[in-house]
């Protein structure tokens, strides 16, 4: 059960980066073809946004996966600085 919630986590961990990265390629193509600049940086600072929002919820699924393996309660401090939560 823990491997499918892990891989589940990992599913999710490689949508968010595609989709940040969807969100940057965007936003950079507006502004090489002339599009709308305001809308070109709420869309890269909405990447920007997602990412973390993605990092703080990728830690907490990490917390919860690892209470359903019986580890341990609380969070190791410091974990969505890891770079495995990074985008």
């Amino acid at each position: 059960m823990s491997e499918n919630l892990k891989q589940l986590m990992q599913g999710i961990h490689q949508s968010m980066s595609r989709f940040h990265g969807g969100l940057k390629d965007r936003a950079q193509e507006m502004e090489l073809l002339g599009g709308d600049p305001d809308v070109a940086k709420k869309l890269a600072l909405g990447a920007d946004a997602m990412n973390d929002s993605a990092n703080i919820y990728l830690s907490w699924a990490r917390h919860y996966v690892a209470l359903a393996e019986g580890g341990a309660a609380e969070a190791d401090e410091g974990e969505e600085d890891a770079d495995e939560f990074q985008f």
